[in-house]
């Protein structure tokens, strides 16, 4: 069965129509619309449906609506391979939009989308072959049924609906409000208020310095320190490219080289020369601010890249506290009171709004309920694949992107790896592909799905558990290595004895 077939389906009060597809993407953000792309462009005989719980395109760019909302990453390399990134390297929310809606318009991708489609279980069946995905309208509550011979995750790793927020003693007894920046409200106003943001990754970088002239004042108050890289939000080689009047394409292609290189060789010395990287990340933080105040407030106790390390636009924070606007507390939450934060120091902080930005609540495939052959699948009890296929679950691949470099890379190429597995199954006549232990990976020791001593962020460690497992050989690890990735992936042998066909 191909095609976006129609069928009818027994149900207790009459017939439900059941669209089938060859495969079903789901989530319109930045890994879904660049699968799409590929899907067109690489397998285009297959049918498909991207399923989008949100109102719109766009993931976590039009969910999140905090002041100041900009990428972490360079868009020369955060952005698609195949679409040239003609702005700053580092863009709000609303240009990344912009970027996305053209390539939906220009690529005829948005006819294929359904908004406010969430997915609630996806069921496989051996026997037909097929994954029969249920969902509900958003704004209706209709209940719909979608059959498809494969199902290509890009809905991301965090829940979308809330964010972590930890459970400090007496938070209720804060006369002021408490706003987490993945639910900003509307009515939220700033205006001469005292505000305290708690947290120390990209997030709180950003909106400090964003509302810091519209409050009294505001505080960041981070439990330890961040790495971070401050720098012009241009790119001198791609305006240069631009002088010679160089083709778009060109700019992109070799400005995105250029920056993937320097990636390459910052990494690779944050393990082999942590102590010479982190002087030159703090000297970086000491043009705009004292010793004293570097030492205390911006020298994290971990080595670089073990957490990711976010750009900051010319030194935007650090010109905020250095002007008075904003200023910095290192400490820990003793309680909450009336009037804000009582620190373990003894010092209390007043506000009259608290925002926390302290991270993600971690989702894995979505909160979707996933059964293979009527059996609840637990992903946590299954070994991963590349970081992308999982043992004893059928036709699906997941697209989780890089840390320690832009998450759409990884969208690119697993684009390319998704596409070549349909045409490979498609040539030799293949329904079903499972990803299965070899003989030789059976007495393979297990670990978690990312080495902590490599890479711990605060949101991976309380949702470890709830992922899979990796193994001790590449084929059984998501390495989070782009630089190996790019090699090694187009290369995988469809008919090795990992690949299970029936």
């Amino acid at each position: 069965m191909t095609g976006t077939e129609t069928l009818e389906r027994p149900a207790a009060k009459g017939p439900a129509k059941v669209e089938h597809f060859d495969v079903l993407i789901a989530g319109a953000g930045i890994s879904g619309i660049g699968s799409a792309w590929h899907l067109q462009q690489q397998a285009p005989d297959k049918s498909y449906v991207i399923l989008e719980a949100l109102e719109s395109f766009g993931g976590t760019w039009l969910m999140h609506r905090y002041p100041g909302i900009r990428s972490d990453s360079d868009l020369f390399t955060f952005g698609y391979r195949f679409k040239p990134w003609t702005g700053a390297p580092i863009a709000t929310a609303e240009e990344i939009l912009t970027y996305m809606n053209e390539v939906i318009e220009e690529n005829d991708i948005g006819r294929h989308i359904r908004y406010g489609h969430r997915i609630l279980s996806a069921s496989w069946s051996s026997k037909d072959n097929l994954w029969t995905v249920e969902a509900i309208r958003t704004d209706t509550g209709e209940r719909l049924t979608f059959t498809c011979n494969f199902m290509w995750m890009c809905q991301g790793y965090y829940r979308h609906s809330q964010g972590y927020t930890p459970d400090w003693p007496d938070m209720e007894k804060f006369r002021g409000r408490i706003v987490h920046p993945q639910t900003w409200p509307d009515d939220l106003d700033l205006k001469g208020k005292n505000v305290i943001v708690i947290g120390s990754g990209a997030t709180a970088a950003t909106l400090v310095p964003a509302i810091a002239g519209d409050c009294a004042h505001v505080t960041l108050l981070q439990r330890s320190p961040t790495y971070f890289i401050p720098g012009r939000n241009e790119n001198e080689l791609a305006n240069r490219l631009r002088e010679l009047q160089v083709d778009e394409a060109w700019i992109h292609e070799i400005t995105r080289r250029e920056i993937l290189h320097n990636q390459k060789e910052f990494a690779r010395r944050s393990f082999e020369e942590p102590e010479a990287v982190k002087k030159e990340l703090l000297d970086a933080v000491r043009l705009f601010l004292p010793e004293d105040f570097v030492q205390k407030h911006f020298t994290p106790r971990y080595r670089p890249w073990q957490q990711r390390v976010a750009f900051v636009p010319d030194g935007d924070i650090f010109q905020g506290i250095a002007s008075g606007k904003a200023s910095v507390e290192t400490d820990e939450i003793e309680r909450f009171t009336e009037k804000g934060i009582l620190l373990k120091s003894g010092k209390e902080l007043e506000a009259d709004i608290i925002i926390t930005a302290t991270g993600f609540n971690l989702c894995v495939m979505g909160d979707i309920a996933f059964t293979v052959d009527g059996k609840p699948v637990n992903f946590a009890d299954t070994v991963t694949y590349r970081g992308m296929m999982f043992t004893g679950v059928p036709n699906l691949v997941w697209v989780f992107g890089y840390f320690r470099a832009s998450w759409t890379l990884r969208v690119d190429i697993l684009g390319d790896f998704v596409t070549r597995l349909l045409n490979h199954m498609t040539k030799t006549g293949k329904k079903k592909v499972t990803v299965a232990l070899r003989p030789e990976d059976h007495n393979m020791a297990l670990k978690p799905w990312i080495d902590p001593e490599n890479f711990n962020p605060g949101y991976l460690m309380r949702g470890m558990h709830l992922l899979p497992k990796c193994g001790d050989k590449p084929e059984w690890q998501h390495t989070q290595d782009y630089w190996t990735e790019k090699d090694v992936v187009p290369k995988i042998d469809l008919t090795g004895k990992e690949f299970v066909y029936e």
